[in-house]
């Protein structure tokens, strides 16, 4: 029988899942492997820790990652850091079968990792983006399926971007790569979900709105916010951000998008799957009816 004064453990909402998250290095790739890892999770994280180079602002480093594995370790967790680049689909496998041999099995994948260029000149730009964010995912999906559980998780990032017309195509060739591999990957996720069904394995889309990143953190995302400035700087450019939202906010931190990440790789959504999901503070409430972007 059990005391009064008896400390009470309650199991995390993921209490003994791994999880492989790509873009685990910073941003909401780190803030959905603490939340996880809050939960019970052990981590996979895998960012590439070098410069893209038309990505006009840094790519994420090893002191990034660092930390990563400081804050996900001092939760009692376990995680293994690992450097790939998710363009290439040899360096996706070694690190999915990394994941396989240290933990014998992978339970959620978050296929997180996500970038944007503002080179206007370069057309380069759209094979880079379009590499990062459409063909990353498909590769990453690829080298951890024959690894992944029986009724296991895929979560993967998509944008609100993917909803809207004539967001980005200003920004120059990222910019429009980055809306089309947004659309590219919503379509597919719902389409690898049906192949999946038979095996329980749910496959769904999170659209964030605008997320306090380094992706919209910095010079060049205020510029395009605010045009009618030379030099304009963050506090500039916060009400164009909030005009974009119904609800009045410039942006959510990553822990909200972390908390619906948390949802649907526990098993309070295992009949959930080939959904997109808006965590857009209301954004697209006047732009799309419910669906798939198209």
């Amino acid at each position: 029988m059990r005391h009064l004064d008896e400390e009470v453990t309650m199991p995390g909402r993921v209490d003994g899942k791994v999880v492989f998250i790509t873009g685990a290095a910073r941003g909401q790739g780190r803030s959905h492997a603490v939340r996880l890892a809050e939960e019970g999770a052990d981590i996979v994280a895998v960012d590439i820790l070098e410069d893209i180079p038309t990505a006009a602002y840094p790519m994420s480093t090893q002191q990034d990652m660092d930390e990563t594995v400081r804050l996900v370790e001092a939760l009692g967790r376990r995680i293994l850091p690992i450097k790939a680049d998710v363009r290439e689909p040899g360096q996706m496998r070694k690190a999915a079968e990394a994941a396989a041999t240290e933990f014998g099995r992978i339970d959620v994948l978050v296929a997180n990792a996500g970038i944007l260029s503002f080179e206007q000149e370069k057309f380069a730009a759209f094979s880079e983006v379009y590499g990062v964010d459409f063909l990353g995912v498909v590769h990453t999906v690829d080298a951890v399926m024959p690894y992944i559980s029986e009724s296991a998780s895929i979560v993967i990032t998509s944008s609100t971007a993917a909803m809207m017309e004539n967001t980005t195509e200003k920004i120059g060739p990222g910019g429009m790569a980055y809306t089309s591999a947004k659309r590219a990957v919503a379509r597919y996720a719902h389409d690898i979900a049906r192949l999946l069904t038979g095996r329980r394995i749910r496959v769904n889309v999170i659209h964030p709105f605008n997320t306090n990143t380094a992706l919209i953190q910095n010079p060049h995302m205020y510029k395009v916010f605010r045009p009618d400035l030379e030099n304009p700087t963050r506090e500039d450019a916060i009400p164009a951000f909030a005009s974009t939202s119904p609800m009045g906010i410039p942006w959510m931190e990553p822990i909200e998008i972390s908390n619906t990440v948390l949802f649907l790789a526990s098993d309070e959504s295992k009949y959930v799957t080939g959904q997109q999901l808006r965590v857009d503070a209301g954004q697209m409430l006047s732009v799309v009816s419910a669906g798939i972007p198209g």
